[in-house]
């Protein structure tokens, strides 16, 4: 978190610090107005360059990787796979991040241009394109709410399991970060696993989840239909090149993405310092505030700036990410208090808020319906 103190923006010296939970002073109409109004120009040029841009170094580590690394002796062939998988990885964390982006219509100014690249990219990555376009959606819209929100839902302490006792110490705690990373994103497409509570399966595969209005039921058939198709030409490849090539050459950078994506959420909505609210309290404004921005060193731009400029993002979603580092330099000084940043290592901070936020509870001392994070169980 930063304070503007006489135009400057200075570091809160303790990113611990709980940050404001009243009513902000100021409105979204403020904010929006501190940002200069070509941030909110879309470019369907400047869009697809960066598209072709990741693929082009995506294609590069791919023609290495299928052309040198077999020929390397075995023990520096182990070691270059790995090295492949999280390079490859982290540039398709960044072509995922665009595929999010067409999902908030944040790509050009076409609907259907978005829709068609997003769900191009976002099937390539077996990312159901509509089905989490619609649940994100209802993230932004009810983020910080501890009864609606979509995605991290904290616990309340009476619904904490018997289990987290058992993984509240080291070893638990990194057993559970790795379940998370590797099988989170999976387990809550296809049984909500850390999504909001609803009162039958719920399921993004499934056209008849709660998830979905009757209106957006059709779209996800043909999120499903796009995601079968991937798996069916990743089937084809498998019968001609052998299950090891689809292995190596595609599911290991996937489990990176599919990890660096669930990391970047969890950091971004997790952290001792932020408030969420129950009905009585919650609002859309506060909501959007209690998210965070994280320091990734070099992989802020490889990831698009979606890990460093995200409370802008969750304000402004429909603004383009070439445009949001700008964007969050002026809003600082506006949202002064209620800006959050912690520039605590990742590997320190996904350790520190897994031991540190296990469920929310109310706090005596402020107004009934904010919860804070809790590790005491």
């Amino acid at each position: 978190m930063s304070n503007p103190v006489n135009g400057e923006e200075k570091p809160n010296p303790d990113p611990l610090q709980r940050v404001p939970y009243q009513k902000p002073p100021f409105t979204v109409g403020d904010v929006k107005k501190a940002i200069p109004p070509h941030c909110f120009n879309r470019s369907v040029i400047r869009s697809f360059s960066y598209v072709v841009y990741d693929l082009t170094i995506a294609s590069i580590f791919y023609y290495l990787a299928n052309n040198y690394i077999a020929l390397l002796p075995s023990p520096l062939a182990y070691v270059a796979w790995p090295v492949y998988w999280i390079c490859q990885g982290c540039v398709l964390t960044g072509v995922w991040v665009i595929a999010h982006e067409c999902g908030h219509h944040a790509f050009s100014d076409y609907q259907w241009l978005d829709d068609t690249v997003g769900l191009v990219l976002h099937s390539a990555l077996l990312v159901p394109y509509f089905s989490w376009k619609y649940s994100h959606r209802r993230h932004h819209s009810n983020t910080g709410s501890i009864e609606h929100d979509e995605v991290f839902v904290p616990k309340l302490k009476s619904g904490v399991r018997s289990t987290a006792r058992l993984l509240n110490n080291p070893p638990g705690r990194i057993l559970t970060l790795l379940v998370t990373l590797t099988m989170g994103w999976p387990l809550y497409l296809m049984f909500n696993v850390s999504g909001r509570y609803y009162d039958r399966f719920a399921c993004h595969f499934d056209p008849n989840s709660p998830i979905y209005s009757n209106r957006e039921r059709a779209q996800i058939f043909i999120s499903d239909a796009g995601i079968l198709t991937v798996l069916f030409v990743l089937f084809r490849v498998a019968m001609t090149k052998g299950l090891t090539w689809v292995l190596t050459m595609y599911a290991g950078p996937l489990l990176v993405v599919n990890g660096f994506l669930v990391l970047i959420t969890f950091l971004q909505h997790t952290h001792p310092s932020l408030p969420h609210y129950d009905s009585t309290e919650w609002d859309w404004l506060r909501g959007a505030l209690a998210t965070i921005d994280r320091d990734y060193g070099v992989l802020n731009k490889v990831f698009h700036n979606i890990t460093d400029t995200h409370v802008t993002h969750h304000l402004f979603s429909t603004m383009p990410h070439y445009h949001a580092m700008e964007a969050t330099k002026a809003i600082k000084p506006i949202l002064g208090e209620y800006y959050q940043f912690d520039g605590t290592s990742v590997f320190k901070a996904m350790y520190r808020e897994t031991k540190e936020c296990i469920y929310v509870d109310k706090d005596e001392e402020v107004k009934d319906g904010v919860y804070w994070y809790r590790n005491k169980i």
